[in-house]
């Protein structure tokens, strides 16, 4: 576990951050300015907080009323920035193993293994000048992960990348949380890469955390989903394989007592995958339709209702354990009496249901 609550000042600007960061992917999430880099640097040892305490895995790093302030070398946390960072005179391998020579009491995973789950066997002998970013990030990854860290922390790692390289590294990123057991700190800008690799979600702005907990109970919490993102606005939700109807090739996933049928067979029985629900793909219901088209009718509770300025409304039903978003007209809000606490059927044709 991480432990941060900080407050540093830089003239006008105040960051007052509180959170934990358990086993697992905690993203940060927040526009320029929100205090995200303050935030990286002071829970990595690079700047000192004004007040407060950082502390992991109960050995404090950090703390300003008992005068303690572990330089980062001393703080085993694996960091990983936008611009990756290597030693432009090493090769890929010898960038790799630097870290562990600095650090022979970490106890680091075996170089093939990081080497395999990164996908970097074939860059080992080359520079990184001559490799694509995508590929520079996967080494600057592995080299964190050789160092033998307790936590690992990404400052905003695919800022810097376009689209392209950002499709190239995400699948192995997605690879890597899965399989390491260690608090991971994620930073970024971007509400999809939250989604897409973390469990939970801290929201800066202007310097304080106005949302944490579960991605989309954050997300719904700092209203992130307005009528001004509604094109990409979008619920990811944990799902487990428990059927697959090989004649139809479709797959049915369970999210809590539901099941959810998606196109395509996806995985073994038991696998985990994560679907991704587009607001405007769910309708609302009253009463479960009859003889319908549409394979996933789930009933759950409203929780929250937010109007639009413009013809849209976004209403946020608990399914279960898991969130959705529905959008919906504001004529159809008030024609059906839709508001928090009222039982409704959230209705997803298969042919909707995405993968994350």
């Amino acid at each position: 576990m991480l432990d941060v609550a900080i407050t540093r000042r830089f003239g006008d600007f105040q960051l007052d951050a509180a959170f934990e960061v358990p086993v697992g992917v905690t993203a940060v999430l927040g526009r320029s300015g929100a205090g995200k880099s303050t935030l990286v640097a002071s829970v990595a040892g690079l700047t000192r907080p004004d007040q407060g305490r950082v502390a992991l895995g109960g050995e404090t790093l950090f703390d300003a009323a008992r005068r303690i302030d572990l330089p980062p070398r001393k703080r085993r946390i694996g960091v990983v920035f936008q611009d990756s960072r290597l030693f432009p005179h090493f090769s890929v391998r010898t960038n790799l193993l630097f870290g562990r020579r600095r650090r022979k009491e970490a106890v680091a995973p075996a170089f093939e293994e990081v080497v395999d789950t990164l996908g970097i066997g074939a860059l080992l002998d080359r520079r990184p000048r001559s490799l694509s970013g995508g590929e520079r990030q996967r080494v600057a990854i592995g080299r964190a992960l050789l160092s033998g860290p307790r936590a690992l922390l990404f400052d905003e790692p695919l800022a810097a990348l376009d689209a392209e390289r950002k499709a190239e590294i995400l699948p192995f990123l997605e690879t890597l949380v899965r399989e390491i057991a260690l608090p991971v700190l994620y930073v970024t800008h971007a509400l999809e890469e939250a989604r897409r690799l973390a469990e939970r979600l801290v929201v800066l702005d202007g310097g304080r955390v106005i949302a944490a907990g579960p991605v989309e109970e954050a997300v719904a919490a700092a209203g992130l989903a307005s009528a001004g993102d509604r094109l990409l606005d979008a619920a990811t939700i944990e799902a487990v394989v428990v059927e697959r109807d090989e004649a139809y090739g479709l797959t049915g996933l369970a999210i809590g007592q539901h099941v959810v049928w998606v196109p395509g067979l996806i995985g073994e029985r038991g696998d985990a995958a994560r679907l991704r629900f587009l607001a405007r793909d769910v309708a609302l219901a009253l009463d479960p339709p009859q003889r319908s088209s549409v394979r996933n009718v789930l009933p759950g509770v409203i929780r929250g209702v937010k109007r639009g300025t413009g013809p849209y409304a976004s209403i946020t039903v608990d399914i279960g354990g898991a969130v959705l978003r529905a959008e919906v007209t504001r004529r159809a809000l008030d024609e059906l009496g839709l508001a928090p606490g009222k039982m409704v059927y959230a209705l997803v044709k298969s042919v909707a249901v995405s993968r994350a």
